[in-house]
C-alpha cells in the first residue's frame, strides 16, 4: 500500500513566522497532508525547529539568553502559532535534541566511511578586534555578484547567490561591528558532492516533466556541468560536534544537520507513539513511500541537490520523490522584513480574523509558479466576495429556511431523488477533478474547484427559489432544500483540508459522519450520503453566520499601517 511521508521546511528558531512562511510552505503542506489522509492513505506529516547556526548564536548573545533557552522559546512560539492556524503536524521536533544529534552522527559516519567527506584548508575571515572566526552570518558585506550592500556570509538575500565569504566587499564583523578583518587559514570538513555527480544526474534527470517548471530548471542550471564540494564544519561553540577526535572544537554546519531532522523526527515520532514500525524500513527506505518536501525557493539548493546526495551516498534513506517548492509571498509588492517593520504579525491577525478567513486567503495566493503579493484589501475582497458570499451565505440561507419550515425534519425519501439528477453526476466528476489537482499539488486550482462546486450549489438553490414556492408547493421547496443540504454536506467534507475549522462547523449541522464515510465522500462516492441522511433529518442547531464579512474600517486601518 502506498504511503506518504510529507515534510515542511524546518522553521528557523530565530524569530517570528510571517504570512510568507505560512503560505509558502506550511499551509500548503498541511493541505496536502490532510488530503492524503482524507483519501484513506497512510500518511506522516513531519517538521520541527531548525535550532543551530550562526544567526541563532548572534541573536541569543545579543539578548543574553543561553542558546538552548533561546531556541526552546522560539520552538514553543512557532508550535503554538501552527496550532492556531490549524497546521497539524504528526510530529514537530527539535534539532537541538539528543535523538537528532544521534542520527546526524550516524549520517556523518556513513558518509565519511564511504569517502564522501574530506578535509581541506581554506581561507576564512577573522575579526582581529573580537578574535572570532567569521563564518556564514557572522559577517556581512557587499555582494560581489549584484552589489547588494547587506549580503550575508552564506547567501545574498537579493540575488540568492551562495556567497563565498572571503569574496565579500567591505566585510563587517556582525559580533562587534569591526571592519578590522583579515583572512586566515583553517581546516574544514567538506562533503564531496563532486564525487557523486554521475549518480546524482542519473537520478535527477528522471525528474524532468514531473517536477515543477520553477524547480527543475533551477536545479539543472546549478548541477548540469558539475557539483561543488561544500564545507560542512564550522568553528563555533553551538551545534553538533564533528564526531572525530581530531576535529575537537568544530561543529557540523547547520545545513548538514538540519534536513536530517526530517528523518530523526520521524524516528522519534514512531518511538513516542509506541509504533512497531521502523522509521527506515517502513518509511524512509520503503519503495511504497512517496516522499514530498514542501519548501520555499530559497531552500531548493539544499533539498534538491545536497540532501538528495547525502541520502543516496549514505544509503540511509531514499531521496525525495517530489519537491513542490513555492516562490515568495511578498507584502504589498515588497519582501516581508521584520527589521524594517514591513511585515504582518501573524498572531495578531489571527485574533482579528480567525483561521478560516486567513487560511482561505493564504491558500488563494500560494506562490506555486511565481511570486505573489499579500494585501489586506485583496484579502477582504476574496473573503467577502467568495468565501462569505459563496459558502457562508448559501449555508446560512438554506439551513435557516430548513429549520424554520420543517421543524420535524426532512424525510430520507426526499434526499434519495438527488442522486439521479444530472447535478449529482456533475458533482462526482468535479470531485474527481479536484482529487487530480491535489494529487498533482496544484492547491490553488484545487480550492478553486471546490469553490466552483459551491457556485453550482448556489445556482441550484437560487434557480429553484424555494422561498417563493414554499406556500404553493411545499414538497418542491422541501426537495430543493434537501438537495441543497446534500451539496452543503459534501462541501463541508471537501473543505476539510483547506479550512478544517470551517468544515467542522459546517458538518456539525448534519447527522454525524464516520471518518470512513467522510473519506468516501471526499473520493467522490457521494451515494454514501444515503447512509447518513436517514429517517427524518432535523435541523437541531440554530444556523449562525459561519463566515463573517471583514470590516472595511479595520481593513483600511491595516492597509495604512503597511503603507506607513
Amino acid at each position: 500500500m502506498k504511503k506518504h511521508l510529507i515534510t515542511a521546511a524546518l522553521p528557523y528558531a530565530n524569530g517570528p513566522l510571517h504570512f510568507g512562511h505560512l503560505a509558502g510552505a506550511y499551509i500548503p503542506a498541511d493541505v496536502y497532508a490532510r488530503h492524503r489522509k482524507m483519501q484513506g492513505e497512510k500518511t506522516l506529516f513531519i517538521s520541527g525547529s531548525d535550532e543551530h547556526g550562526v544567526a541563532i548564536m548572534l541573536n541569543a548573545n545579543k539578548t543574553k539568553i543561553p542558546y538552548q533557552e533561546y531556541v526552546d522559546g522560539w520552538h514553543q512560539e512557532h508550535k503554538a502559532l501552527f496550532q492556531e492556524y490549524d497546521v497539524e503536524f504528526d510530529f514537530f521536533g527539535q534539532t537541538s535534541a539528543d535523538y537528532h544529534a544521534e542520527e546526524v552522527v550516524k549520517w556523518f559516519s556513513e558518509l565519511n566511511e564511504k569517502g564522501m567527506i574530506e578535509t581541506k584548508d581554506e581561507q576564512q575571515l577573522f575579526c582581529k578586534d573580537c578574535k572570532n572566526h567569521l563564518p556564514d552570518r557572522f559577517v556581512e558585506g557587499t555582494c560581489y555578484e549584484c552589489g547588494f550592500e547587506h549580503a550575508r556570509g552564506d547567501e545574498c538575500p537579493k540575488c540568492g547567490l551562495w556567497i563565498e565569504a572571503i569574496k565579500l566587499k567591505a566585510p563587517v564583523c556582525k559580533i562587534c561591528d569591526s571592519r578590522n578583518i583579515e583572512e586566515v587559514t583553517v581546516t574544514q570538513y567538506y562533503l564531496m558532492l563532486s564525487k557523486y555527480y554521475d549518480e546524482f544526474r542519473a537520478w535527477f534527470n528522471a525528474k524532468e516533466g514531473n517536477w515543477r517548471k520553477t524547480v527543475f530548471p533551477f536545479i539543472d542550471s546549478l548541477s548540469k556541468e558539475e557539483l561543488h564540494n561544500r564545507a560542512i564544519s564550522r568553528d563555533l561553540d553551538w551545534g553538533i560536534d564533528v564526531p572525530l577526535a581530531q576535529a575537537r572544537g568544530k561543529k557540523l554546519y547547520v545545513w548538514f544537520d538540519a534536513p536530517i531532522g526530517y528523518v530523526s523526527n520521524t524516528k522519534e515520532h514512531l518511538k513516542q507513539i509506541g509504533s512497531k514500525e521502523d522509521y527506515l524500513a517502513d518509511w524512509w527506505n520503503n519503495d511504497e513511500t512517496v516522499i514530498t518536501n514542501f519548501i520555499g525557493k530559497d531552500n531548493i539548493i539544499f533539498h534538491g541537490i545536497i540532501f538528495p546526495v547525502m541520502s543516496m551516498a549514505s544509503g540511509i534513506v531514499r531521496p525525495v520523490t517530489d519537491l513542490p517548492a513555492n516562490q515568495y509571498v511578498n507584502l504589498a509588492g515588497k519582501q516581508f522584513s521584520k527589521s524594517t517593520g514591513h511585515y504582518v504579525d501573524a498572531d495578531k491577525a489571527l485574533k482579528s480574523f480567525g483561521p478560516d478567513a486567513l487560511r482561505y486567503y493564504l491558500i488563494s495566493i500560494i506562490p506555486e509558479f511565481q511570486d505573489s503579493s499579500f494585501t489586506w484589501t485583496h484579502m477582504a475582497a476574496k473573503v467577502n466576495n467568495e468565501l462569505a458570499n459563496n459558502i457562508g451565505n448559501l449555508v446560512n440561507r438554506c439551513l435557516k429556511f430548513w429549520k424554520k419550515n420543517w421543524t420535524e425534519g426532512i424525510n430520507e425519501s426526499v434526499f434519495e431523488t438527488f442522486f439521479d439528477l444530472p447535478e449529482c453526476q456533475k458533482l462526482k466528476i468535479d470531485i474527481g477533478e479536484h482529487t487530480e489537482l491535489l494529487d498533482a499539488v496544484q492547491i490553488r486550482k484545487a480550492l478553486e474547484k471546490v469553490m466552483s462546486i459551491g457556485a453550482d450549489a448556489n445556482t441550484f438553490f437560487s434557480d429553484r427559489a424555494p422561498w417563493a414556492k414554499v406556500e404553493d408547493d411545499n414538497a418542491l421547496a422541501m426537495e430543493t432544500i434537501g438537495h441543497t443540504g446534500l451539496y452543503i454536506a459534501t462541501l463541508g467534507v471537501l473543505l476539510a483540508p483547506y479550512m478544517p475549522s470551517l468544515s467542522s462547523k459546517l458538518l456539525s449541522h448534519f447527522p454525524e459522519m464516520s471518518a470512513e464515510q467522510k473519506s468516501k465522500i471526499y473520493r467522490g462516492e457521494v451515494d454514501v450520503l444515503k447512509e447518513i441522511f436517514v429517517g427524518d433529518v432535523i435541523m437541531t442547531k440554530k444556523p449562525k453566520p459561519l463566515v463573517p464579512k471583514l470590516d472595511d474600517e479595520l481593513i483600511a486601518k491595516l492597509e495604512a499601517e503597511i503603507e506607513n
